[in-house]
């Protein structure tokens, strides 16, 4: 117990001899996390959107003719082989005319005289609404093409493209904030570190001769890296959770008809991770700079 009283005061008085680096270090862990954090956050809510896409994520293969249960059974093979999928529906030509007329409404009279098979039989392919099944619904679409009997595969490849394209940018964004994250701290921390260490070079010469061993002038300078972390990450997503609250107030309003997508804020075990991550890499930071400088 007396060890920690002592490492935590050491701890202390070191941060105090270097308050302004300190103070800066603080700041750019803070800056750091509150980048990564974000767009980590906007990422993974963006995730949780293509998740819950409604029914214009689905593929519609337009067949030359109504296949036979036989051959229903054969495409309904050819489709699960490439994929797992929510549900396959076989729509006859009589009920694509249904559904044309029901579409019309009210004009549904300029069908008069026109064939029930005058629209072409189709499935209805329902993807699991996942980021992966999104990533391959090119891919999907052009494999379903090579199926005989195919005319043509339809889907809302325009705003899924545009939506898929968004998704990766985040994730890119989200890795190169992360590398920024890592690189920031671990530097940070290091330098501050490093700084402690010329100012109190003389007294820790003097604590080798004495018999202080590696862990007791190792610790307080590990405990010191930890602080910085855990407090500049806390600071960081405090920031973020203001921003966050400020952006829910100004798109808060009346409830419309439009269903907006829900964002929500990250859950405690993300907050934790977050905060831990932050931590263990200043940590790694501060024991790079004391083995260095003193070949411990």
């Amino acid at each position: 117990m007396r060890f920690w009283i002592v490492t935590i005061r050491h701890a202390c008085r070191n941060m105090l001899l270097t308050w302004k680096a300190q103070g800066m270090t603080l700041f750019t862990v803070s800056l750091s996390v509150l980048i990564f954090s974000f767009f980590y956050l906007v990422y993974i809510n963006a995730l949780h959107v293509g998740e819950k896409l409604g029914d214009d994520l689905r593929l519609v293969v337009y067949l030359d003719e109504e296949p036979a249960p036989p051959l229903q059974e054969e495409y309904r093979r050819r489709i699960l082989k490439f994929d797992q999928v929510d549900r396959i529906e076989f729509i006859g030509q009589e009920q694509a005319y249904k559904r044309f007329e029901q579409i019309l409404g009210k004009n549904s009279d300029v069908l008069a005289g026109v064939p029930i098979d005058f629209l072409p039989a189709s499935i209805e392919v329902y993807p699991v609404r996942t980021l992966d099944s999104l990533a391959r619904i090119k891919r999907f679409s052009d494999y379903l093409q090579t199926m005989p009997g195919v005319i043509k595969v339809q889907y809302g490849k325009e705003w899924i493209e545009r939506f898929y394209a968004f998704i990766q940018l985040m994730r890119i964004i989200t890795l190169l904030s992360g590398s920024l994250l890592i690189m920031t701290t671990t530097f940070m921390v290091a330098h501050t570190i490093r700084l402690t260490l010329f100012a109190r070079q003389q007294e820790l010469e003097l604590l080798r001769l004495v018999g202080a061993t590696n862990n007791y002038i190792r610790t307080p300078f590990l405990l010191e890296g930890a602080l910085q972390g855990g407090i500049g990450a806390c600071c960081g997503l405090g920031a973020l959770l203001l921003l966050y609250n400020w952006i829910s107030l100004q798109f808060a309003g009346p409830p419309t008809t439009m269903s907006l997508p829900t964002f929500a804020f990250f859950e405690w075990p993300v907050v934790v991770a977050i905060i831990g991550l932050a931590t263990l890499l200043c940590i790694v930071g501060s024991f790079s700079a004391i083995r260095r400088f003193l070949h411990l």
